[in-house]
């Protein structure tokens, strides 16, 4: 998930921007970066971030499934 950081600062984001434009408070976003207390993103957050960045297939593995 440090990708997914690098991401959110390479686009001038942070997890708190991230979080309130997704719908979600910057606890759960943080919890699910940090995959703390068993949480995971969902496929469609992750769908979510995908469309606001513009991910490549590539990136989304890297961030979510490696």
């Amino acid at each position: 998930i440090r990708k997914l950081k690098g991401v959110l600062v390479s686009n001038g984001d942070n997890q708190g921007i991230l979080a309130e434009w997704m719908g979600i408070s910057q606890g759960t976003l943080s919890a699910k970066m940090n995959e703390k207390r068993g949480a995971q993103f969902t496929l469609s957050e992750i769908k979510k971030i995908i469309e606001r960045y513009n991910l490549t297939d590539h990136e989304v593995v890297e961030i979510f499934f490696s």
